[in-house]
């Protein structure tokens, strides 16, 4: 979904300007142990305020994306496209512009970049007029194969318009010999490799699909008698809709005026979610693959107080992330929850030029202590994952400061080891803390009295699985085991890849 990946290339690196980068260094600092994904999809057919609708729908989605957001319409003589930057309110709460997307079909997109700057002719749903018409397609997910697709393309005369790889498979529709739409789609996701969710529009149909192994989720909903296309269950209930069903890995499903249409043009195989979307990328109140996300992590924080409690006075989440395995890790253990960490919410990327001393502060304009809660005690912190280590760090001596006598970490999940290729904003092995640094290392940079992650076969048991089959396990956990579940062909590539496919800056 995102820009083309290989973190070795210099075009990965921010603006010289040493004011912006001391800005971005802040934001990764608060930043550094969060995982990032890159978007949400949503669409939907034959309401008379569909855009209005896709607009509420990418509110419920802005956690999958606060960087950029798109909405296209049709109103069955005309395609209407609005991109922006910035969260979904900042453009799409204006009557103005709802009202330069008329049309009773339309798709929406939430993005997050990882890379540098997002730029507008990155922002989806990526538009073409083929030979049969508009299409508009809007993506979750990361082409494994993107790069090396991208490269045959150009060599046989496509020009490209935007770095993500979203746009191979425009060009794929476009280059098919087919003679339907259908057939020209499916025969361009039968080229591609990874995980995607697609929500698309022509001047006839909404159209989504999931990839074989539905690494990304999408479900289908029901608003009236409209059907609805979304990342999560949240964005249904934010509208109003029915939950229908999740359209299952490998499937294709088609809405025009003759109803609804299923494909499963690739062979079956046996569903691997990505197990992340249950650790962090999806709301707590969504329900993904049937399970509840709130619950599944509440079973995380249980789990761990089964696999390593020690004796502390108060559990601690670190907010908000943290917040359900906390209460699990409280309730099975008997030791009071408490809020000794106070979120600031209104924390973005406007703050990009502190002074050396402000920025020592860092972690402090996100997290706040509560002293009241967590002075003279020992506490126990929940988080759900561990990136980089550098706010773990910074929460750890926060908590110290203000007077905490023990300070021992735990995590929703086992430790990260390797990257991610599917669209999840993960460095590479050598910026993994638990990559590269023992679990007592580990402890020592943090700074906690103990430290320990849930461990993988804990994870599925919270999963009501009974372990990790490693011949058939049932969810993508590749950023802890090395298990990937499909071909990483532009990782194996010789020929170097660039990751800044173009040097073209544009005023957004």
């Amino acid at each position: 979904m995102d820009e083309m990946q290989n973190p070795s290339n210099p075009a990965h690196q921010f603006d010289s300007n040493p004011d912006l980068n001391l800005g971005i260094e802040l934001q990764d600092d608060l930043e550094g142990d969060t995982l990032r994904e890159e978007c949400g999809v949503f669409g939907i057919f034959g309401h008379p305020e569909a855009a209005a609708i896709t607009a509420l729908g990418l509110h419920a989605l802005q956690h999958r994306g606060q960087e950029a957001a798109g909405i296209v319409s049709f109103d069955g003589a005309r395609f209407h496209s609005e991109r922006r930057l910035g969260l979904v309110g900042d453009t799409f709460s204006r009557r103005e512009v709802i009202e330069r997307l008329p049309g009773n079909a339309a798709v929406g997109h939430v993005r997050y970049s990882t890379t540098g700057a997002t730029i507008l002719r990155n922002v989806q749903p990526l538009f073409a007029e083929l030979n049969a018409g508009g299409f508009a397609v809007g993506h979750n997910g990361n082409l494994t194969n993107g790069l090396t697709l991208r490269r045959e393309l150009v060599l046989h005369g496509a020009m490209m318009q935007s770095t993500t790889d979203t746009e191979v498979i425009l060009h794929l529709v476009a280059q098919s010999k087919r003679s339907r739409f259908i057939d020209r789609f499916i025969e361009a996701l039968r080229t591609i490799e990874g995980a995607y969710s697609l929500v698309s529009l022509t001047n006839k149909k909404l159209i989504g699909a999931r990839d074989p192994l539905g690494i990304r989720p999408l479900v289908l909903g029901d608003l009236d008698g409209c059907p609805i296309l979304a990342s999560e269950t949240c964005a249904l209930d934010m509208i109003g809709a029915k939950y229908v069903r999740d359209v299952e890995p490998g499937e294709i499903v088609v809405f025009d005026e003759q109803g609804a249409h299923s494909h499963k043009p690739f062979p079956p195989k046996p569903p691997r979610p990505c197990i992340f979307e249950y650790i962090y990328f999806s709301r707590p109140d969504s329900i993904v693959g049937g399970r509840s996300v709130y619950e599944v992590r509440k079973s995380f924080g249980a789990q761990l107080a089964r696999e390593s409690h020690v004796e502390v006075d108060v559990v601690v989440p670190v907010p908000d992330s943290g917040v359900p395995a906390a209460i699990g890790y409280s309730q099975h253990s008997g030791v009071p929850f408490e809020l000794g960490i106070i979120r600031n919410h209104y924390v973005g990327r406007t703050f990009i030029q502190p002074t050396q001393s402000v920025r020592e502060l860092g972690v402090r304009m996100k997290h706040s202590a509560n002293r009241a809660a967590i002075e003279g005690k020992r506490i126990i912190l929940i988080d759900d994952s561990l990136v980089r280590g550098t706010t773990s760090k910074k929460i750890v001596r926060m908590m110290r400061d203000a007077g905490a006598r023990e300070v021992h970490f735990r995590l929703a999940s086992p430790p990260i080891l390797y990257p991610d290729y599917y669209g999840i904003d993960l460095p590479d092995r050598g910026g993994l803390l638990a990559a590269t640094h023992s679990l007592e290392e580990m402890r020592e940079i943090i700074g906690a009295d103990s430290l320990a992650f849930l461990s993988i076969d804990g994870m599925y048991r919270a999963m009501g699985e009974p372990g990790r089959d490693p011949a058939n396990p049932k969810f993508s956990d590749h950023c802890f085991t090395g298990a990937y579940p499909t071909h990483l062909t532009d990782q194996t590539q010789v020929e170097p890849q660039p990751r800044q496919l173009s040097l073209l800056a544009e005023a957004s």
